[in-house]
């Protein structure tokens, strides 16, 4: 099953294969993508802005 923009857009913060891609591109540890999904949601903007600050 492909991805679609609308899979792209979110991080699955439960699902480790997302939180180590999410991590490997920010250059921020598994629990801190963890966290960010868990303070701003699952949206993969959101998520990348709190883990930018």
């Amino acid at each position: 099953m492909p991805n679609t923009p609308q899979d792209r857009a979110k991080v699955a913060g439960k699902q480790d294969h997302e939180v180590r891609y999410e991590a490997e591109k920010t250059g921020k540890s598994k629990d801190e993508v963890k966290q960010a999904v868990e303070d701003v949601g699952n949206s993969r903007k959101k998520v990348e802005k709190k883990l930018d600050s």
